[in-house]
């Protein structure tokens, strides 16, 4: 007697089957937030017609008619509110650019140093580490601002180092002044960097390929520093430089870096410097001590070892929280309005937003805009550690 083995499947009700389920559930979630998102809406719409405030971004183009004390392009009071707000972005900007490489500096430095063999060495960056991750970013801001750069020397006690004076108004450095023939040295530099680029790219891909070594930094040197300076002297020498002078209570001529921005700067640098360290400490002792004994044996110097063999496996491990660091630094920027340094926050978020009322669309602006330089600094640093990832093979 044959049997017959049905291919259907039972017949289960709705409410017991888990893929219903799980649609009617994310369709619920989704339901749930659209309401939310409209009584926001809704609300914010009432509430904006019962005081009777005008929406949209019309003001972007009226005049701001405030100073801001450093601007990286051409502002004055006369300027509308976006070019205030870039300006505001342009200051924010400045601040993540230098602050980012100088604390991923100070950071491999201290984190190479706790592990010295040096009692000292080791000792002094732990202090520094446990100091600086262990206070807050606030209080050490204003450390720099009040307790160290309001103590310098005014600028008619300043003393001239270098042709630079620091003082309590500032850093006054000397500024280059571009003749006729500037650009024949600029077009120099722009050929020596690419030259660098792709001889550095070269040497690489010959030291993964043969294992031969070349004087990579020597090279650098030699191409930013030649190429350019003939060309310097070629054009009959067109740059030259403005010191600062002594005029009166102040100093005039050169360039000037704000106080409030040295003093941003070196907290956010020697704050995230702690931070970065430990996690290059980390990454470091995550390498197997073999690596280590296998590149003696070899008969690399522990500098050569370091550079050759440790770090390069070590960044598979150091990038990940290394880009944490890079968007807290970032962030951490807003906190540049405790001290007058009008970044973003301070001129978009403070004194655009009190000065025109549009709460909604300074704050959505610069909520935005931080968003977007976090996800842009995100994709930079994946696409970096992608190409540091340890291949299967």
């Amino acid at each position: 007697m044959s049997q017959h083995i049905s291919d259907e499947r039972p017949r289960v009700s709705p409410l017991n089957n888990p893929r219903v389920r799980s649609y009617a559930f994310q369709a619920a979630v989704i339901l749930a937030l659209g309401f939310v998102g409209y009584e926001i809406v809704e609300n914010t719409r009432q509430h904006m017609a019962e005081h009777n405030m005008v929406g949209g971004f019309d003001f972007l183009s009226r005049r701001a008619g405030f100073k801001i004390s450093q601007a990286l392009i051409a502002y004055s009071e006369d300027s509308s509110y976006g070019r205030a707000y870039v300006t505001g972005l342009l200051n924010t900007l400045l601040v993540a650019g230098l602050g980012i490489p100088l604390a991923t500096m100070l950071g491999f430095m201290v984190g190479i140093a706790r592990l010295s063999k040096n009692y000292v060495v080791s000792q002094l960056a732990t202090i520094y580490v446990e100091a600086i991750r262990n206070t807050p970013l606030l209080l050490q801001l204003f450390f720099w601002y009040f307790a160290i750069i309001n103590f310098l020397p005014n600028p008619r006690q300043s003393h001239a180092i270098l042709g630079a004076f620091f003082t309590q108004r500032g850093l006054f450095l000397p500024a280059p002044v571009y003749g006729d023939g500037a650009n024949f040295v600029g077009a120099a530099l722009l050929i020596a960097i690419g030259a660098t680029v792709a001889f550095r790219l070269w040497a690489g891909k010959r030291q993964r390929e043969t294992g031969a070594q070349y004087p990579k930094n020597v090279v650098t040197l030699a191409l930013l520093v030649v190429l350019p300076g003939l060309a310097y002297f070629a054009a009959g020498q067109p740059i030259s430089l403005d010191y600062p002078q002594l005029k009166g209570f102040n100093l005039a001529g050169g360039m000037t870096i704000l106080p409030e921005l040295l003093a941003l700067l070196a907290g956010l640098v020697i704050y995230t410097g702690s931070y970065i360290a430990e996690i290059v400490r980390a990454g470091i002792l995550a390498i197997p001590k073999g690596q280590t004994e296998a590149s003696f044996a070899l008969g690399l110097r522990p500098q050569t070892a370091m550079k050759l063999v440790i770090i390069p496996q070590a960044l598979r491990v150091i990038i990940p929280p290394l880009i944490s660091q890079f968007l807290n630094l970032t962030k951490n920027s807003t906190l540049a309005v405790a001290i007058g340094y009008p970044d973003l926050t301070s001129v978009w978020a403070g004194t655009a937003l009190n000065q025109t009322g549009q709460a909604l669309e300074t704050i959505l602006m610069t909520m935005l805009t931080y968003l977007a330089v976090s996800l842009l600094t995100s994709m930079v640093m994946n696409w970096y550690n992608s190409r540091k990832r340890l291949v299967e093979r």
